[in-house]
């Protein structure tokens, strides 16, 4: 179990959605936290990615190493 402090003004917008969503905070509340801890993990592995890739190449050298070009 978590407690956290919101502002009046946060904590009514989440009353907003989940009636419109006709759910509740507890579920607004995880599914945020669900996708923003996605979301983070995406661009971690994005920049992962980015600083193990070594270096770029033209397409025309892309389709030669690749032997597309017959």
């Amino acid at each position: 179990m978590l407690t956290i402090r919101l502002e009046k003004e946060l904590e009514e917008q989440i009353d907003l959605l989940a009636k419109v969503k006709r759910s509740n905070r507890s579920t607004v509340v995880r599914e945020a936290v669900i996708r923003y801890l996605e979301d983070n993990e995406d661009l971690e592995l994005a920049k992962q990615a980015l600083t193990e890739t070594k270096g770029s190449r033209s397409l025309k050298e892309l389709r030669r190493d690749l032997d597309l070009d017959r």
